[in-house]
């Protein structure tokens, strides 16, 4: 394979934590290898895994695999295993990248040409959602065409808007910044960990960088309504003000846009909602005839379990308040 990584000056450590990542974590790691155009090194955290993740992330002689090492208390696995893996990174800029995801040839030189360019500190992408199954079409498009109604990426760029995000699948971050601020050690806790971390950075005024990433990333998130539902009952309270208002309220537009099916107009609204999301036409339509009562079903679930004290993650159990 043709890989710039000199054993002596990576300009890019990638870090990319994983537990039971064995159906995903080879395509990862295949597309990490493979980029060019900047001097990079490629540390893979093995959180404790019991299926065949490390013994894949082996099999590729330009990653580093380690251990995530004991999960102190308090701490999600996740941070704890980031944190490991910044211990051993070398480069000046560290990508924080989840073993889901699939990275475009090229994509990492110019990720970081546009931070430099863009004079940021963090960088961070929304990648192309991969939805296969029926209940990955139903439900994707709506949380991302909602979560893009919430955190406008304009917004986010603006650095006084008040408005914070990042998505923990694709993070670009320069390093001195990061340890300035207290790395992930500071938001060691949240299992919201990508937003957390961004607004450390804009809260000392340092530049966050956020759109739209699919010409640089791509990920399938969760393979069956098991995952799925586990995924976003941990992350959409935390994600969402007023999760059980917003539920409602999504609902009831839906009820009123089949109501008033003759009418278009209500639909019509609806459907160009969910289309901000990047998905195509026909997954669109599918998410607007079900998706959003899915949805409403998804965020009560999760703001219930933190109202109880607490989700499930990967057979951990994290204690926290939405």
């Amino acid at each position: 394979m043709n890989v710039e990584l000199p054993a002596a000056s990576p300009v890019v450590t990638i870090v990319v934590p994983a537990r039971n990542e064995e159906a995903c974590v080879g395509d990862c790691l295949a597309s990490l290898v493979a980029q060019t155009g900047v001097a990079f090194e490629i540390i893979m955290v093995d959180d404790h895994s019991t299926d065949r993740t490390a013994e894949i992330a082996r099999s590729f002689a330009e990653v580093r695999v380690i251990s995530a090492g004991p999960l102190p208390e308090g701490w999600t696995g996740k941070n704890n295993a980031l944190i490991a893996g910044v211990k051993q990174a070398r480069g000046e800029w560290l990508l924080f990248t989840d073993a889901d995801t699939v990275h475009l040839p090229g994509s990492l030189a110019r990720a970081l040409e546009e931070a430099k360019n863009e004079r940021v500190d963090l960088l961070s992408y929304s990648p192309q959602q991969v939805v296969v199954t029926f209940a990955e079409k139903v439900v994707m498009p709506v949380i991302f065409a909602e979560l893009a109604a919430q955190y406008p990426p304009e917004k986010v760029r603006e650095q006084g808007s008040g408005v914070v995000a990042a998505n923990g699948q694709y993070m670009l971050v320069k390093r001195t910044v990061y340890e300035r601020l207290g790395g992930h050690r500071t938001v060691a806790a949240d299992v919201l960990e990508d937003v957390a971390l961004a607004r450390r950075f804009k809260q000392v005024g340092s530049r966050v960088f956020f759109r739209y990433g699919g010409d640089a990333v791509r990920t399938r998130m969760y393979r069956s309504w098991e995952q799925l539902c586990e995924g976003w009952t941990k992350n959409l309270a935390l994600l969402f003000i007023h999760p059980v208002k917003r539920a409602v309220l999504l609902a009831a537009w839906w009820i009123v846009a089949w109501v008033t099916l003759p009418m278009v107009f209500p639909v019509l609204l609806l459907y160009l909602r969910i289309r901000r999301a990047h998905f195509g036409w026909r997954t669109t339509i599918v998410a607007l005839a079900f998706g959003p009562p899915v949805f409403a079903y998804l965020l009560l679930r999760s703001a219930r379990a933190y109202a109880h004290g607490g989700v499930t993650w990967k057979g951990r159990t994290y204690e926290a308040a939405a």
